[in-house]
This record gives structure tokens, sequence and C-alpha cells, in this order.
């Protein structure tokens, strides 16, 4: 209360709404509105040094009860408006307050204050809201970051679980990486990657629904009090999320490609890097979108389950592409999965001229059985971007379009 106190100071009104509240409390307020049942007035106006207004509006109507020395005044007044002691009394407060003299002064404030003084000109404002919109753009993002900081339950817990995950493919898939002597090691290879994809992936598009949908709520609200427009907050909710899937793809990436023993050198460590990063921000977009486009969390879920089992069917690693009826085939490649996997498996795979106890070359196995290329990685690297960018993209435009505000 002593803020609020500091805020009035400033000249700024500051409207409270109360409930039996402490002596110290009541007397630090100035004025008082007070409703009975139903919403109708009882008492408008100022409280007085110690609730003396107050007081004496009330004990001068007949049969009140006198407030007793040191007795709460918030208190007795509830006690003496009560709809029992209307009963008792056989009056209506509502219209007491009508016909008082209090009451008529407040009516001729009010309508002195309505009428513009002579000269004066209406409000004009070049603009809806107070900030340009690189302003506003900054500070959703500082808003972010400080709500993201704030939350370890799903920041801290996220990359703990895949600094887990890592620490597990890596003792499961040990050394795999570096034998291509049969068709079995790239397949065992492939499943690590398909693994990470699937588990990672999904994680991070169902933890971060719930976090999503908690921020739509403030974003309602603060929106509906003009304080920047929804596209900042979308730019905000996207931004935020690039360090931190940064960080936890280099948890990820490091701990794995040392363990699982790729290749080392820098082309493809990057592009490992690369892909999986890409494939964490389209599947933590993807479940933003999913929040962005469904009244709750809950239904989000439901439906973004529904996706997961057709990307990992159509992933290319249960049935590879050369494999998939033509009249599917069309899924696969709008299925972000496959092209995770494309850019994962041609980068580490698709150039090494190694012979497979067949007497065919692993580039060769790669191009013939999964239609991997690698000198596409480039364009794949384009369309994992793409992917990202759609689904951001989505979600900026659902927060923008849909409201599923309930009041």
């Amino acid at each position: 209360m002593r803020t609020v106190r500091n805020t009035v100071d400033t000249g700024r009104t500051v409207v409270c709404t109360i409930h039996q509240p402490s002596i110290d409390i009541f007397d630090a307020f100035d004025e008082l509105l007070l409703l009975k049942r139903g919403g109708e007035e009882i008492y408008v106006g100022p409280l007085g040094r110690h609730s003396s207004e107050l007081i004496k509006y009330f004990e001068g109507i007949d049969g009140v009860n006198k407030i007793k020395d040191g007795y709460n005044p918030a208190t007795w007044m509830l006690e003496v408006t009560s709809t029992a002691q209307e009963a008792a009394l056989g009056v209506n407060f509502a219209e007491l307050y009508k016909s008082s003299e209090l009451h008529r002064k407040n009516k001729e404030l009010i309508e002195e204050l309505s009428k513009p003084f002579p000269g004066s000109k209406d409000l004009y404002f070049p603009r809806q809201y107070a900030q340009s919109f690189f302003g506003q753009c900054v500070a959703c993002l500082w808003k972010q970051h400080w709500s993201y900081w704030r939350n370890p339950l799903y920041t801290a817990v996220r990359l703990l679980f895949t600094a887990f995950i890592a620490i597990m493919f890596g003792t499961i898939f040990w050394d795999l990486g570096s034998k291509r002597k049969k068709k079995q090691d790239v397949f065992n290879a492939m499943g690590s990657m398909y693994a990470a994809v699937l588990f990672l992936g999904v994680q991070n598009a169902t933890s971060v629904q719930p976090v999503v949908a908690i921020e739509r709520t403030v974003f309602y609200r603060e929106r509906a009090a003009g304080m920047y427009y929804a596209l900042p907050y979308a730019f905000g909710q996207v931004v935020i999320e690039l360090p931190y899937l940064f960080i936890q793809t280099l948890i990820y990436g490091v701990i794995v490609y040392a363990m699982i023993g790729f290749d080392w050198s820098v082309t493809k460590f990057f592009w490992y890097l690369f892909f999986m990063y890409f494939t964490l921000l389209y599947f933590t977009f993807y479940g933003m979108m999913t929040v962005a486009v469904t009244p709750n969390h809950n239904i989000a879920a439901i439906v973004s389950s529904a996706f997961y089992a057709l990307w990992n069917l159509f992933s290319g690693f249960i049935i590879p592409k050369t494999r998939i009826p033509v009249w599917w085939r069309w899924y696969y490649y709008i299925c972000p999965i496959s092209w995770t996997l494309y850019g994962l498996v041609a980068s580490q795979f698709g150039d090494f001229q190694d012979e497979l106890e067949t007497n065919e070359t692993v580039e060769h196995f790669i191009r013939s059985y999964f239609g991997f290329r690698h000198d596409f990685v480039g364009y794949v690297a384009i369309i994992i971007i793409g992917i990202s960018v759609l689904f951001g993209f989505i979600f900026a435009f659902s927060i923008r379009a849909f409201n599923f505000q309930k009041r």
C-alpha cells in the first residue's frame, strides 16, 4: 500500500478493489465507491481523515448503530449496510444515497467535468501505439527474455533433458558413425539421427505449447490495453527461442558427434549442427503454431500429435522415398523430417567412397536406396530454413488473426 500511496502522490489515479481491509490500509485511500449486492451504489465520496466522512454519512441515517471506538470502519461499514440491516431498518441504502446531498454533488461534478473547456481540442494521437514498431519489438523481446530467464522449469529442464538424451544415444550408438563396411552400419548411423530428431523435436514442440499458451493470455490482456501490436509480440516469442535452441544444439551435437564417431571434418560437423539446429527450430515453431491456431494447449497437443505420426511414417527411414508408392510420394516431399534426414545423411555419408560388402560405394548406396545426393545438401539447407520460416510466419499470422478469448 505504501507503493500505491507513492504512486498516487505523483498525481496519478489508482483504482483498487478491497475486501475487508485493516484500519491502516483503509485509511490509505482518499475516496470510496461502495456497492451493495446487485451493483447498486450506496456510497460514493471521500473517506476523510480516519474515515470521518464515511462514518458521518452512515451515522446520519436513522437507526444505524454508532461505530465503537477503535473499531475498523471498513468492517463497521459492511455490517451496518448488510441486507439483514436493511430489512431490520426498513430502508434501501441505494435509494437513500440517490436522494442524498452527496449524490447530488457527485452528479453536478460529473456534469461539470464532462463539458470541455472553451477553446479546448479533442485529443489526437498520430499513431495507435506510443512506441514505434521497432520499439515494440525491442520491448517485447526484452520482456520475453526475462520471462524465459525466470522460467527454468522450461529452459533449464529442456537443456538437462537434451544432455541426458545425448549421453544415452551416445552410449547406445557408440562409435557406429565411423563404421562403413556394411549396409547395416549406415542404417545404424542413420537410426541415431532419426531417433534424435523424433526424441528432441517432439519434446521441444510439446514443452513449448503450455509456455506459449500462458504467454498468449498475457498478450491478450496487454494488447487490449494498447501496449503493443500482435506482430512485435510474435517477433519476441520467436526470436527468444533462437539462442536457447542454439545452446541446446551445441550440447547435443558436441556430445553425440564425438561419442558416435562421425567424421571429424569442419564441413561435416557444421552441417550436422546446422540441420539439428533448424530441425529443433521448426519443431519448436510448429508447437507454437499449433497453440496459435487452437483455443488452448490441450487441443494443440492433440492436433500436433496426429502430424507426428504422419511425419514419422513418411520420414524416409521406415520406408525410403524410392519405395514409397508414387501416389503417396507427394507427402514425403512436404514432410519436414524427411528433409532433415536427407540433409543429415547426405552431408555425413553422401560423399564417402568406401566399399560395402556388396561392392558398391557408400555414396552409391545412399543415392540408390534413399535417393540422397551429396550435391543437393545446399538446396536441402534452404528448404529446412524455409520450413522454419513458414511455421514462424503462420504462428505470427495466427496470433494476429485469431482471438480465442472468451470474455
